[in-house]
């Protein structure tokens, strides 16, 4: 008997569930779509949403689909990378009487005209959706020049303090981007 004063409630909860369920998926932009869909274990939705948001001025989450979430990606990797190669060669001015600080930074800067060179060449094939040969591109300098730059520029350096904090963000911005890119190529 308790099973049939409880039946006519399991259709109505039903509704509410489905009606719950669709309004959340409406409220979904294509960043949110293509942060909940990549990375899996090395990039989380949340890591994803705030590398791609961090600049307010960015309309991050006005990205109409996943084309434009990729741009978005490669184009703020490739500033990112810009603005940290500046920073670190104002590093090296500052720290110009120090011959060896400045002979690793100077190294440091060199790491990054490789990123800059390699993450444009990338946004170039995204800009036009060729997302495989943008995902070879990345793939090629993934361990050694993408993410693997901050650390070998600390170790050349001799000194993490002497270098900007964008040193150690930059890692972060070259995960999403190639997460993101990545996933672009599966489609």
């Amino acid at each position: 008997m308790a099973a049939a004063s409880t039946s006519p409630m399991l259709p109505a909860l039903l509704l509410i569930a489905l009606a719950a369920a669709t309004t959340g998926a409406a409220e979904m932009t294509a960043l949110d779509w293509a942060c909940n869909f990549v990375g899996g274990w090395y990039v989380t939705p949340e890591l994803c949403t705030s590398v791609l948001c961090a600049d307010p001025s960015e309309p991050c989450r006005a990205t109409r689909d996943a084309p434009a979430v990729a741009a978005l990606a490669a184009t703020l990797a490739v500033r990112n990378a810009t603005a940290t190669k500046g920073r670190v060669e104002a590093a090296l001015a500052a720290h110009a009487g120090n011959v060896t600080v400045a002979k690793g930074i100077e190294s440091c800067v060199q790491l990054y005209a490789g990123v800059v060179a390699i993450l444009q060449r990338a946004a170039q094939f995204v800009a036009t959706r060729r997302y495989s040969d943008a995902r070879q591109v990345l793939d090629a300098a993934y361990q050694d020049m993408l993410i693997g730059v901050p650390g070998r520029c600390e170790a050349m350096a001799g000194d993490a303090a002497a270098l900007p904090r964008e040193n150690e963000a930059f890692m972060n911005m070259a995960l999403v981007a190639h997460a993101i890119i990545a996933n672009m190529a599966r489609d």
